[in-house]
């Protein structure tokens, strides 16, 4: 089994990234994470997740209180789903973070 895991900023401010992890058994991908963590007021958030926990692959949209609201996406193929995971939050992670920012507020 081998395992990678590394970060991506995907802000140019620095304070917005991607924290992915890999796990591969004899070259198939057999779990993955693609979590999108925000800097706010000098304290990392996670808002974002998505994995294959619970035996099926999903989106935790997170709140400040840490609750998840988890959505399945209908994607068996993990290679896939990574590519997917990544690209939805490199195109809406302002519009994430704007509603996570909003909920600090309640």
């Amino acid at each position: 089994m081998g395992s990678k895991e590394f970060t991506k900023e995907i802000s140019p401010e620095g304070d917005d990234r991607l924290r992915i992890k890999i796990i591969v058994e004899k070259g198939v991908v057999t779990d993955v994470v693609i979590q999108y963590e925000a800097k706010i007021k000098d304290k990392w958030y996670s808002i974002v997740r998505y994995d294959c926990s619970h035996g099926f692959f999903h989106r935790d949209i997170l709140n400040p209180k840490g609750e998840a609201t988890k959505q399945p996406i209908p994607i068996s193929n993990l290679k896939d789903a990574l590519t997917y995971a990544e690209q939805d939050i490199k195109d809406r992670w302002e519009w994430y973070k704007d509603r996570f920012k909003k909920g600090m507020k309640k």
